[in-house]
């Protein structure tokens, strides 16, 4: 019999329907939670005009992700999903109020100072009510696999990759509006009637699902050390893990690097209407994958994608055009969620329901650790080793006859190397025994079967 009698996702009737209204509430919550963020970062720059605020806002974010993913997973699996997104609606909206309460009784100029503790403490307090957001990226792949049948996880899967680039589309133009026409007030107000009409939305869906409870394979709590034998016993599972992380290592250094890039090329203005414009094309990815599936490989289809993508990073700084790295990342967000759909496509199918959370919570932890490493690193490292190397050094005297000299130069030899290594890591796990391992894993392991009510 096979696993998925119909090609395409019924989102109008049944458990599907009941998926379909777990994801728009997510992708409303997600989007006025990174408004908050966004908004932040812009405001405390337009007071203070310290770049050391702004990266530092970045800087919690990443660091209160990947510290919290293993707990935040934990909490998936031990509560009822809705619970889940309840409660991480309700926190967010708790300190999102909070904040608000700071910033009325803050004197404005106290938020000017870069050393005023009142700032930070506005600062903080915004920044954990949209982590307090988190939980809801870990269950929504979660929810995939009790509400979707097993063959068109792929599918649901790419819908919520669409989800993740509508939320990029939106907030990137919604968070200045706010800012420009109200400051925080504006953000932290919509930010709170948002998560409230949220959380009456979700009170109306019945999300057929039983209470979770300890087992002896199971005994609960975070149980890191359980996760990671879970993680070592799968073969090819870790492999899979670091994979995710190398590339987001070199690719923190890539993103670190791109404003810069871009704006040598073409003006702020121009900048910003061009990443609105990519995050469409994100956005039609995530529509392709829904159409389209993934196949019956999708661990090969996750290395082929990240193959493609490297190679048009290493490609495009070649020349000094904005065209060509309009086509080069056009190419990387239409293929991003592909990626991340494969990547969610495997666990759902490889880890046991019970402990998806933790193991998603997992990945995200190690995952997101890396990328602050080469964002931190890769500004320093550009600016005083290979901008003189390409400037007045070696580089320049062996390849500035037709590669370019100076800063944006520089800027492009790193982006060369970055792709070229991705590229080369890619292709070795493309002959690896592990990559292997995983796709053996895949194909042996039968899709799990969730017996859900067709009601809801």
């Amino acid at each position: 019999m096979p696993e998925n009698p119909s090609p395409r996702l019924d989102l109008r009737s049944g458990p599907q329907r009941v998926f379909a209204h777990l994801l728009v509430n997510t992708a409303v919550v997600s989007v006025v939670n990174y408004t908050v963020w966004f908004a932040v970062t812009f405001w405390v720059f337009l007071q203070t005009r310290s770049v050391f605020a702004t990266g530092t806002i970045a800087g919690i974010f990443v660091v209160a992700t990947a510290a919290t993913g293993v707990w935040f997973g934990s909490l998936v699996d031990h509560h009822r999903k809705k619970a889940v997104l309840q409660g991480s609606a309700l926190v967010s909206a708790a300190l999102h109020g909070v904040s608000l309460a700071v910033y009325l009784l803050t004197p404005a100029g106290e938020f000017s100072d870069v050393a005023s503790w009142r700032l930070w403490l506005f600062v903080v307090l915004c920044m954990a009510g949209v982590v307090a957001g988190n939980p809801r990226g870990i269950a929504m792949p979660t929810v995939v696999t009790l509400l979707v049948p097993a063959g068109l996880r792929d599918r649901a899967n790419g819908l919520v990759g669409t989800v993740t680039g509508t939320s990029m589309l939106v907030t990137s133009v919604l968070s200045g509006v706010l800012v420009a026409s109200g400051g925080m007030l504006h953000v932290l107000v919509l930010a709170l009637v948002v998560l409230a009409v949220s959380v009456l939305h979700l009170a109306r869906v019945r999300v057929p699902e039983g209470r979770p409870g300890p087992s002896p394979q199971d005994p609960g709590g975070v149980d890191l050390r359980g996760t990671w034998r879970l993680v070592r016993g799968v073969p090819g599972l870790l492999p899979l893990i670091v994979f995710s992380c190398f590339n987001n290592l070199i690719g923190g250094g890539f993103m670190a690097l791109m404003d810069a890039y871009g704006l040598s090329l073409v003006s702020v203005q121009a900048w910003g209407f061009l990443w609105g414009a990519l995050s469409a094309v994100m956005i039609v990815g995530g529509l392709l994958v829904a159409r389209l599936g993934l196949g019956s490989r999708p661990v090969r289809l996750l290395l082929l994608v990240d193959a493609v993508a490297w190679t048009a990073t290493a490609l495009f700084p070649l020349a000094h055009s904005v065209v060509t790295l309009t086509v080069a990342m056009a190419v990387f967000m239409l293929l991003m969620p592909f990626a991340e759909a494969a990547e969610q496509t495997v666990l759902q199918r490889i880890v046991p329901y019970e402990r998806q959370g933790r193991v998603f919570g997992f990945a995200q932890s190690v995952e997101q650790a890396a990328a602050p490493v080469t964002a931190f690193l890769a500004g320093p490292l550009t600016q005083f080793l290979v901008v003189p190397f390409m400037t007045d050094g070696a580089g320049a005297r062996a390849i500035g006859g037709w590669f370019g000299t100076g800063q944006t130069r520089a800027i492009a030899l790193v982006f060369v190397a970055t792709g070229l290594a991705g590229l080369a890591v890619t292709l070795l796990a493309l002959v690896s025994p592990q990559y292997r391992a995983l796709a053996r894993s895949y194909a042996g392991r039968a899709p799990e079967r969730r017996d859900v009510p067709v009601g809801g």
